[in-house]
């Protein structure tokens, strides 16, 4: 099927039950061909979430295929092979004020500012304009923000609105809501498969309940639903068990990130993943996405590593926090500037210009020399 067209350049898709395969056509497709070579790498061991007759979803983190936000990924994906960087994902922490206490949260503090409406709208705009194609609503719990469906209805067909949620106040209403304003996707972060872990993760009892009734209700309005673990020494064994819970839920994907020692986990560099996990988690995504049946898999530690895509920190990912500065990605507390005083451009251009950010890597906050070079701000 045909997922993109512009007046040199037709994209095609191929899917046969294992592995998709996207082919360039047209007078421009010699240099798309480096840009389709580096996709279908990750495209031809994989399953999408939907294909077909007329609609391809490959996953909740790349908007669906034809549409304007895919024309611009791949724009985007063509741009970061020749060395351009624009913030292709956009996060913006709409407030801090959550019902939990996760022992791992990258932003503890839970008292400050929120960011107004107008603020968020401005700069989703800007990204927008700078060829932002995922807009991301983060927290804190996003759910508590009553302005939310408003800020989500802001984002235009040039990129696709997704959220992250602990599941509390994901109301059936709710979901509705932010159906209709046009969210693409809900991320509901579970810590563990099993009950008992997933609520002293979190600090309080009955979070693992509201995160299945927000899965559940999240289902049910139509939204693409993620399940959203981060990976870490204490449960990269239940990794079946977290595929058995997605499957038996019914979600659209499973996405797997990995512990930062960073905020509550600062001091925590012994409890992150080895190069070994990392490489588990490829297999597993491997495994379970070459198989009909079942959730999507998306391991980041896998697909951000220097082999695939490197970290999109500083390079293609830019985060706003709830006090309006904007940070490399939300686990990396380095601030550039404020969207309250500075346009995100200008902010942008030092921020990817910094010589940290120059080159594909993996985590940087795992490098002992990153953090020797910042600790004032990862250990304030």
């Amino acid at each position: 099927m045909q997922i993109a067209e512009k007046p040199l350049l037709k994209i095609e898709a191929s899917y046969e039950g294992k592995g998709i395969k996207l082919s360039p056509k047209g007078p421009l497709s010699p240099l798309a061909k480096p840009a389709m070579g580096l996709i279908n790498r990750v495209f031809s061991e994989e399953k999408p979430i939907r294909f077909g007759p007329d609609k391809f979803i490959f996953s909740t983190w790349i908007p669906p295929a034809p549409s304007l936000a895919f024309d611009r990924m791949l724009s985007a994906q063509m741009g970061a092979l020749l060395g351009k960087k624009i913030p292709d994902q956009l996060s913006i922490a709409v407030i801090n004020a959550c019902p939990n206490r996760c022992i791992h949260c990258s932003a503890p503090a839970r008292q400050g500012e929120i960011l107004s409406p107008d603020v968020v709208k401005k700069v989703i705009g800007d990204g927008l304009d700078m060829g932002s194609y995922l807009v991301t609503f983060d927290g804190g719990e996003p759910m508590l923000r009553q302005e939310l469906p408003q800020m989500v209805a802001s984002v235009d067909g040039r990129a696709v609105a997704t959220t992250f949620s602990s599941g509390y106040g994901l109301t059936p209403e709710r979901a509705a809501e932010l159906k209709r304003a046009g969210l693409y996707a809900v991320r509901i972060s579970i810590d563990s498969p099993l009950e008992a872990d997933h609520d002293r993760v979190r600090g309080r009892d009955g979070a693992f309940g509201d995160a299945l009734s927000g899965i559940k209700n999240a289902l049910e309005s139509g939204l693409l639903v993620d399940m959203f673990m981060v990976t870490s020494p204490s449960n990269i064994d239940n990794l079946e068990e977290a595929y058995s819970l997605a499957t038996d839920l019914g979600v659209h994907e499973l996405s797997f990130y990995e512990i930062v020692a960073v905020g509550r986990w600062a001091s925590h560099l012994d409890e992150v993943l080895s190069k070994d996990d990392a490489e588990r988690l490829e297999r597993f995504q491997k495994d379970k996405n070459s198989k009909v049946d079942g959730p999507r898999v998306t391991a980041f530690p896998y697909l951000l590593g220097e082999k695939m895509f490197g970290c999109f920190a500083g390079r293609r990912w830019a985060h706003i926090d709830a006090s309006g500065e904007v940070l490399p990605c939300a686990y990396m507390p380095l601030r550039f500037g404020n969207i309250k005083e500075r346009r995100l451009k200008d902010i942008w251009k030092e921020m990817s210009r910094y010589n940290w950010f120059g080159k594909k890597c993996s985590c940087q906050m795992k490098d002992p020399s990153f953090r020797e070079k910042h600790i004032q701000v990862i250990n304030p």
